[in-house]
């Protein structure tokens, strides 16, 4: 029996598609994002301006939380 051939530990992978904090805001932005989306339709709005704020939420979130993560 022969064992496998060590890998050295330093040896360069692929890049990750995306990186833990950019994980991390877009998460949290889509989080946001359904919040408001959610208290808009719980407050009466329709289901469109439901959506349209969520969208915008999480955009504008997505701004700031760059900015507060950096």
């Amino acid at each position: 029996m022969s064992s496998p051939a060590p890998t050295p530990q330093n040896q360069p992978g692929p890049a990750p598609f995306l990186t833990v904090r950019t994980a991390i805001i877009l998460v949290a932005a889509v989080v946001i994002g359904l919040v408001v989306g959610g208290l808009t339709f719980l407050g009466g709005g329709p289901v469109a301006a439901a959506v349209l704020a969520g969208l915008t939420g999480s955009g504008a979130s997505v701004l700031g939380l760059h900015q507060l993560i950096g």
